[in-house]
């Protein structure tokens, strides 16, 4: 069940779990959601993660059959939980924490009846909070990611041929990302955040809304899923934005670059370079306790300073944020919006992703991970940040 690698780093995160449980009065919680299983057990299955306050877990498995370790026991319902636990001798919780804002309202009721507890807690928020600070082994996770994301990134020119479509161009870099060792899974927490393993804007197309809360919009391919590439003519004069996932470990690093076909307008690459300055005040100014708030204050304050406040983060919708923690999903916390007072702390990952739209040409600006130490801030993603002609 658990991979020999993966013990201390597992054990490691069942014990800070243990301790915001203890925190929180809470006995038990009981985890289900994809995520949160492979955070706490290295791997995704049908069942059940149930961690006491203190103590040994207990993994409940449906399927896939095969999995052997202590304190395994397949079952084939839920209720069978409270049958295990009452022929071992387990207490049922009186506080047991569940994934309220991720399960459907069924299952919610469904478990809160078998286990009956005096009080029910959010084991989402909590285990959202407690992914913020990232262990030893995922931080080499990230970096073999942005190894990775970069060597594919690195091969985009080849990709490119006059005439295209973002969308073939988007093709052939998709295809370039798996032969890489890309996963494919784009993971996101949340309603509404449907994408397929990243984004590309070219001209207009970058000013198109988008009812998904990401940084830019697009129309898509159709109304069912609008975001990114629509079949747009990638022509002389147009910036093209690529945001490809970095999906190459579980552990997702993100990067965006901007290519253009020809040369762009002056306005264009003056904006990029305020991106790029946006980038190097934060990343000088960033340390633990600076809060996220103060980040996102920078970079508007630049981009008004510079006269791009109206192209900032969009043109016909603004994204009021202008970076966000990532990890085993895209959008993870912390989010570096405008109201945020959480402290930066050491070990957090996040993207930074100041960027603009120029009517007529496209978007430009940049987006690199970083790495929060205890001094500052560290790069993770590297690869020329400059606008790249394609042509």
């Amino acid at each position: 069940m658990i991979q020999k690698e993966l013990i201390d780093d597992l054990q490691l995160k069942w014990g800070r779990i243990q301790q915001a449980m203890q925190a929180q009065h809470a006995d038990a919680c009981l985890l289900s959601v994809d995520v949160n299983l492979y955070y706490t057990t290295g791997r995704i299955f049908s069942g059940y993660f149930y961690l006491p306050a203190e103590g040994a877990p207990w993994f409940f498995v449906k399927r896939p059959n095969g999995l052997t370790d202590d304190h395994i026991e397949y079952i084939r319902k839920p209720e069978q939980i409270a049958e295990i636990f009452a022929a071992r001798g387990i207490p049922m919780p009186e506080k047991l924490l569940l994934e309220a804002d991720e399960l459907t309202y069924n299952d919610y009721i469904r478990l809160q009846s078998i286990f009956n507890p005096k009080e029910t807690g959010n084991a989402t928020a909590l285990m959202r909070t407690l992914r913020e600070i990232k262990t030893p082994w995922e931080i080499s996770q990230f970096r073999i990611s942005a190894e990775k994301h970069a060597k594919t990134y690195s091969e985009i020119t080849e990709c490119f041929r006059p005439g295209m479509t973002d969308l073939e161009f988007q093709y052939e870099i998709e295809k370039r990302m798996r032969q890489n060792g890309s996963i494919g899974i784009f993971r996101a927490f949340g309603a509404n955040m449907d994408i397929f393993m990243g984004s590309i804007l070219a001209g207009e197309n970058a000013e198109a809304p988008s009812p998904f809360d990401f940084a830019l919009g697009g129309n898509g391919m159709d109304a069912s899923c609008p975001l990114g590439a629509n079949g747009t003519i990638l022509k002389d004069g147009t910036a093209i934005m690529v945001d490809m996932a970095g999906n190459y470990t579980p552990y997702m690093t993100d990067m965006t670059r901007v290519f253009s076909v020809g040369k762009l307008t002056e306005d264009a690459y003056r904006a990029h370079q305020t991106s790029l300055t946006i980038q190097n005040e934060i990343e000088n100014v960033v340390r633990p306790g600076v809060v996220c708030s103060e980040l996102y204050n920078i970079a508007a304050g630049i981009a008004e300073k510079e006269g791009f406040a109206g192209n900032f983060m969009g043109t016909k919708q603004q994204a009021k944020f202008v970076g966000h923690g990532i990890g085993i999903q895209i959008n993870e916390l912390p989010v570096l919006t405008p109201r945020s007072k959480e402290e930066l702390q050491p070990n957090m990952v996040f993207a930074l992703e100041p960027k603009f739209v120029i009517p007529g040409v496209g978007a430009v600006g940049i987006e690199n991970s970083f790495l929060v130490t205890e001094t500052g801030i560290e790069k993770l993603t590297h690869f020329v940040e400059e606008i790249i002609q394609l042509h």
